[in-house]
Formats: C-alpha cells, sequence, structure tokens
C-alpha cells in the first residue's frame, strides 16, 4: 500500500513490485537463499563467497507515477532496475507486473512484453552510427515488423515530440549529447510502452544540457502519464522529478517515501547524511512548516499547502505577516510565519548557521 505524504492511500493500480527480491552472484546463490529462507546474517554471504546486488528488495510503482531509485555507485540500483525487466534474473523473491508473476513469463512472453510494454532508456545513447535519426527512432518497430509507412510516420511523431522536427536525416555523429539522448529516448516511446525505465539517463550530459533534459522529461510525462522507473545518484534531480524516491544503501532498500518524507523524517542516520546538503527550501511544503492557524489567519494572503517554501519565500519575507495555508477546496489548515521561513533559510531552524 501506497501512502502519500499526507496520510491518504494512493489510489492509482500497481503497475509493478518486487517483494523479498534477491540477486545474489555466485555458485549456488538460489540454494543458499533458499536454505535460510532469506534470513541472511551478517558476514554469512561473504564467507559464502556470494555477492548480494540486491537483497530483499520490495517495492512497488503505482501507474503513471515517477519513482526513482537511488544511491551511491555500487549500491544496486541499476541491478535492481534489471532484475524488474529481467534482463538479469532475480535469484530469489516475487515481481509481478500488472498483477501477473513476471518470473513465470517465458522467454517468448518476454520479448513479448519487453518489445511492447517496456521502454529502456540507458546512460548511453546506443545509436545505431549507420542510421540517421528516423531510422534509429524506427528500428524497434522494425524489429517487431511494422510496416514501413506506419512505423515512419510513428517515428516522425515521435521525433516531433522530443522537438528534433527537421534533424530526422541526421546521423548520431552530427548530433550534440542532448540531441542524441532525445533520440533515445523517442526511440523508446515508439512502441508506446506502459512502462519506462531509466538507467541515469542524463548523467553523461553537461549540467545545463541535463537540466534542460529533465525539463523536457517532466514535459513529455504531463502528456503521456508514463509509468516510470528512473535511476539517478543525484539528489536534486531526484527532488525535481520524483513522486517518491527509494534509497538504497548495499543491496538494500532503506527506505521509501517523498523528498519531502526523507527529509524531514530519514529512517537512518545514512538517509540524514545523503539527504543533509539538499536545499530544504525546494523540498518543504508550506504544509511541514506551518503552525496552528490563528484567529486572524481569514484575512491572510493564502498559499497551497504543496507549495514548496521556496516558491513563496521571497513574498511572505516581504510581506512581514503570516501566510494562511490552505487545502485545494480553500480550507485553512494553518499558517506559515515569515520567521520560520527565514529560519529555515539559514539553517537555524536544524542548529545550522546562516
Amino acid at each position: 500500500m501506497t501512502v502519500t505524504s499526507t496520510g491518504a492511500v494512493d489510489p492509482r493500480p500497481i503497475k509493478i513490485e518486487c517483494r523479498n527480491l534477491w540477486k545474489v552472484f555466485g555458485n549456488n546463490a538460489a540454494q543458499f537463499i533458499r536454505d535460510r529462507n532469506g534470513q541472511i546474517k551478517p558476514g554469512e554471504m561473504e564467507a559464502a563467497h556470494l555477492v548480494g546486488a540486491v537483497r530483499d528488495a520490495t517495492m512497488e510503482v503505482r501507474e503513471g507515477e515517477i519513482f526513482i531509485v537511488m544511491g551511491l555507485s555500487g549500491s544496486g540500483k541499476s541491478t535492481l532496475v534489471r532484475c524488474l525487466s529481467r534482463l538479469i534474473e532475480p535469484t530469489a523473491g516475487a515481481l509481478e507486473f500488472d498483477g501477473k508473476d513476471l518470473l513465470r513469463a517465458s522467454d517468448a512472453e518476454l520479448i513479448e512484453i519487453r518489445r511492447h510494454k517496456m521502454g529502456m532508456v540507458f546512460q548511453h545513447f546506443a545509436l545505431l552510427p549507420h542510421l540517421n535519426v528516423i531510422d534509429n527512432v524506427a528500428f524497434p518497430l522494425f524489429i517487431q515488423g511494422v510496416g514501413r509507412e506506419e512505423r515512419m510516420a510513428r517515428a516522425q511523431e515521435m521525433i516531433d515530440l522530443v522537438s528534433l522536427k527537421g534533424r530526422e536525416h541526421h546521423f548520431p555523429a552530427q548530433l550534440s549529447g542532448g540531441q542524441q539522448q532525445r533520440v533515445g529516448i523517442a526511440r523508446s516511446l515508439a512502441v508506446e510502452p506502459e512502462i519506462w525505465f531509466l538507467d541515469e539517463p542524463f548523467s553523461a550530459l553537461d549540467p545545463l544540457i541535463r537540466r534542460e533534459m529533465q525539463t523536457e522529461l517532466l514535459r513529455l510525462q504531463s502528456v503521456l502519464k508514463k509509468t516510470i522507473v528512473f535511476i539517478t545518484h543525484d539528489f536534486d534531480e531526484a527532488i525535481r522529478l520524483a513522486d517518491r524516491i527509494a534509497i538504497m544503501k548495499d543491496g538494500r532498500i532503506i527506505q521509501i517515501g517523498t523528498a519531502e518524507d526523507l527529509v524531514m523524517n530519514p529512517a537512518t542516520a545514512y538517509v540524514a547524511e545523503f539527504t543533509s546538503d539538499v536545499n530544504r527550501a525546494k523540498v518543504l511544503s508550506a504544509r511541514s512548516l506551518m503552525r496552528p492557524a490563528g484567529a486572524n489567519a481569514a484575512g491572510y494572503q493564502t498559499v497551497p499547502a504543496r507549495a514548496k517554501i521556496a516558491s513563496f519565500a521571497a513574498a511572505i519575507v516581504d510581506s512581514a505577516q503570516p501566510f494562511a495555508v490552505v487545502e485545494p477546496d480553500g480550507t485553512i489548515i494553518g499558517e506559515v510565519t515569515p520567521a520560520a521561513v527565514v529560519d529555515l533559510l539559514s539553517g537555524k531552524e536544524r542548529g545550522g548557521t546562516a
């Protein structure tokens, strides 16, 4: 069950989920897990010369959600995503796609699922250098056996969608890094996937192009409403894109929540350290900083409960009076004071210094 930061249950259906999923490299790894019923003591795996890339992972991704998996290099995030698509075979655990057991799918069924329901974009663009843009985008449709006229029309539609119109006949070597990644995105969207796996797709790009591609992803999502599993090690990127975030360490999922959940209520010291340098004004909402509404709250300027502090910090400091915090229906649920915002911006609210 997915619960939002306000305590409400997310009503969207589950698109993909794993329960107690393991990926262990080494001889007789599956038997090792079975013999211990998944209860592995510290040091046991190393003593058996096994490497646990994903350890007892449980997560669910809702339809239309941008779900980000993040962690440092070697944390297991890329291995987890490859297990979700069965590009890597899990060692143990359960994996379901649209409520169906993906681990029982045959090779033929997996091919069909990957061709028609899953899209994948990786850090390295992997474009075919001898094909131009439109042929690169149309390539997965060619593999599906789609007729030329239909696949070219679909490829052109995707090229237009990612703002590459006019470059249809350019070759990859004639494109910038950001343009090449747009081709990769268009190619993965050509099959109209139901779920989209993005493994650090922007990490090889320069910072300005990376931000441009993040904006492009948000624009595409506003149109397409895809279910997205996105891998990154950049918390600022996660804050900007994610509905929810899973933080991994040593193959384990340490905590899942919104960016605000992770910053306000870290489950472990590791999560607290991981989020310690984040710009809290971009993460925390008016709801998280509000106090009970005073008698004069009805006369104050209002701010939505979900609005991030950064979006109204300058206005509330200039006004020198509290803002009323309101729900979408206009109900006042509290107030935020200029002093609370200043304390947040200065770091005083968590013992920091200006």
